[in-house]
């Protein structure tokens, strides 16, 4: 299956790539449409992964604080889970962390995704916040080059 990684430009692309952070992130806790968005989106560096019918199957998003960079929104489809998606993804926002000279990238995983980030070279730092009641997250870290 061909993956096209690429940023959503056009507002067709944006709804759909949010309608994904949504599906996945929130709607599984009943959390109403306009939670998968907070005041950064238009200061964000935005990624999707589109199957080769153009449908969005993965979404991630990075932000800037000073020299570090910090990923939000990372979510993959359940039926492509496992399939090389999420790697694609954090490889494109690991790229643009470097290109903007950032020295480390730093995350908030949910405890199912933790391990990906740890082969991922991303160190386990604590235990973060308990989202929902019910998710708990864990602060990450990975240097960059």
């Amino acid at each position: 299956m061909p993956i096209t990684i690429k940023h959503p430009k056009t507002e067709k692309e944006f709804e759909n790539y949010y309608e994904l952070r949504w599906r996945v992130l929130r709607e599984p806790w009943n959390q109403p449409k306009g939670s998968e968005k907070d005041e950064l989106e238009d200061k964000s560096f935005h990624i999707m992964a589109c199957d080769d019918n153009n449908k969005v199957i993965g979404v991630g998003r990075l932000h800037f604080n000073n020299k570090e960079a910090q990923i939000r929104y990372m979510a993959v489809a359940a039926e492509y889970e496992k399939q090389g998606v999420g790697t694609l993804i954090l490889e494109a926002l690991e790229k643009n962390a470097i290109e903007n000279n950032c020295k480390a990238i730093v995350l908030h995983a949910r405890e199912n995704a933790v391990g990906f980030y740890q082969k991922k070279d991303y160190e386990l730092l604590e235990m973060s916040h308990l989202l929902f009641d019910s998710i708990q997250h864990y602060r990450m870290q990975k240097q960059l080059p």
